[in-house]
């Protein structure tokens, strides 16, 4: 694995695949070198932020370069139970028509996969979440995005799902709604993080409404 300066605070390597990437950026952020700051994973990437007073580049990659990746050593990511009102999914049928699997299909394939969290970004906390199962790969960008997507909207295209942390524009397609708060950026609420897991559990508008505002259970800001 290479790695190669990204800036000046920050060096960046590719792994072969996302498991590798994974197991690698959990063993980096148990190292305790004084100028490590942050470890930050995306898919097959992964950069290190380091503190420029300290180290530079051209030392911190030869250190990175020496870590063994040790995949009985590196903790599993929290396994988190998102619930999704699907009545509120305003892209629900054109998805049904795309994929030929009719709204009962596409719920229960949406469902019925375990899904680990590759990547934050976009907004604040947004999940990207891999990877559909191939009967709902595919399934284009809209051909001309939102301009106004409801915080809780859980999406999909091409063969990632996610949900839609805050208010804000977006093109993807929209199956659902969760009414958990995902994001609070003013009480520091992050509890989403590359490596964890995501189920999806159907409830009901009435569920909705009752559950709206709540947070993941147990979780009251990101450790």
């Amino acid at each position: 694995m290479e790695w190669q300066p990204l800036g000046d605070q920050a060096v960046l390597g590719y792994a072969p695949d996302e498991a590798t990437a994974l197991r690698l950026a959990g063993s980096l952020r148990r190292q305790s070198w004084p100028w490590l700051e942050e470890v930050v994973q995306a898919y097959t990437s992964v950069a290190v932020f380091y503190d420029a007073e300290q180290t530079d580049s051209g030392r911190s990659m030869e250190v990175v370069a020496a870590v063994d990746i040790d995949a009985s050593t590196t903790t599993p990511g929290r396994l988190h139970t998102i619930p999704v009102c699907y009545e509120r999914g305003l892209d629900l049928d054109a998805v049904a028509r795309h994929t030929g699997l009719g709204r009962d299909g596409v719920i229960e394939a949406h469902l019925g996969t375990e899904y680990t969290v590759y990547a934050i970004g976009f907004c604040p906390g947004f999940p990207y979440l891999g990877y559909l199962p191939p009967v709902l790969a595919g399934v284009p960008r809209l051909p001309n995005p939102r301009l106004d997507v409801a915080a809780g909207s859980v999406g999909l295209t091409g063969r990632q799902t996610g949900i839609y942390t805050e208010r804000r524009p977006g093109g993807w397609n929209l199956v659902g709604q969760t009414p958990l708060e995902l994001v609070n950026v003013a009480d520091d609420y992050f509890p989403l993080r590359t490596g964890d897991l995501v189920r999806f559990e159907r409830i009901s508008e009435r569920d909705f409404e009752r559950r709206r505002g709540d947070r993941l259970p147990g979780l009251t800001s990101d450790p």
